[in-house]
């Protein structure tokens, strides 16, 4: 039997609760998910095993003794809660790194622990939105969509990061239709759902109701998705947001597409505050992170809770499958 190839976790903002949740999730996965941090023995709590390695094809046998750990150096030493500009350019470079990873066979995919974008404005001039953007530059892939996953919602925005006000003037047809057919594909060929049902969200409340108050709709969102299920997809919408999301609508669909961030968001926090999924599609490799942020105010407390990390672990190793 082969080694199984582990996935490439990053540090993150080692400043941050990454580190922590990083040696409670190797405790309650082992090699069951084997997997290896990349970063410095110094961002791990200090009672943590710790296995060193020097390639990741060891991190299989290494995470039965301690948190495989693939070295990179930093600039500065790192105190829980207390992020340094000094290590902003370190953190980028370990994203790099897992990336170059990742892409040349050597991990199965890429876990990503929470970063902090305005340390990383702030210290290295990061140009990025977030992970998700700077993953699909280095990439070289002009369109990636953000999908949060849990057991009981998949979920994606077609805008993210960007300010609400922004939000009409970003959502055109050519990037609803992208955003659509890039999450149909990855339902198809990573979830494997042959024929998946999509449901679409409108854009204004009561999905404009008929016109009346707002006709994005009626515009472009349904013709659109009229235009899509002529080439056999099934999609429904678009659906007023706020009627979409409970048990029995969920039961009705296989993932849902939301036309802006908070829109998205909110319900698979409501639902799956601990265990949601960042799941990047698009990608030409797997890429997964734990939903939730830096966490600053607990870090270092060890209370953080690792649910979203394990479950990002686990998916990607089960996408990566």
């Amino acid at each position: 039997m082969s080694t199984p190839k582990p996935v490439a976790l990053t540090c993150g903002e080692p400043a941050g609760v990454g580190p922590e949740l990083t040696v409670k999730a190797w405790r309650a996965l082992g090699q069951d998910v084997p997997f290896f941090m990349i970063g410095e023995r110094g961002h791990l709590p200090a009672d943590a095993p710790v296995s060193l390695i020097d390639d990741p094809s060891q991190a299989y046998a290494a995470a039965a003794h301690g948190v495989p750990l693939l070295h990179h150096d930093f600039s500065a030493p790192v105190r829980p809660g207390q992020p340094r500009a000094e290590n902003a350019q370190d953190v980028i470079n370990v994203i790099k790194r897992a990336h170059d990873l990742v892409m040349k066979g050597a991990a199965s995919a890429i876990c990503t622990n929470p970063i902090n974008k305005k340390v990383l404005q702030d210290g290295a001039g990061f140009s990025h939105p977030g992970h998700t953007e700077y993953l699909a530059a280095l990439a070289g892939v002009d369109h990636v969509v953000m999908m949060l996953a849990c057991d009981t919602l998949r979920v994606v925005p077609t805008t993210i990061h960007i300010s609400l006000s922004d939000v009409p003037g970003a959502l055109t047809p050519d990037l609803l239709e992208s955003t659509i057919r890039i999450t149909h594909r990855a339902m198809q060929t990573s979830f494997g759902v042959p024929n998946p049902t999509i449901a679409i969200a409108g854009l204004n409340p009561h999905a404009g109701e008929g016109g009346a108050m707002g006709t994005d709709e009626i515009d472009m969102i349904t013709p659109l998705l009229e235009r899509l299920r002529g080439e056999g997809m099934t999609l429904l919408g678009p659906m007023s947001a706020d009627t979409m999301f409970h048990a029995r609508a969920r039961a009705g669909y296989d993932a849902a597409i939301a036309m802006y961030h908070d829109q998205a968001l909110i319900p698979i926090k409501t639902l799956a505050f601990d265990e949601g999924v960042n799941v990047t599609l698009g990608l030409p490799f797997v890429r997964t992170s734990p939903d939730h942020g830096t966490a600053f105010d607990i870090a270092g407390q060890g209370i953080a809770n690792p649910g979203s990390l394990i479950a990002a672990l686990k998916m990607a190793q089960r996408l990566a499958g």
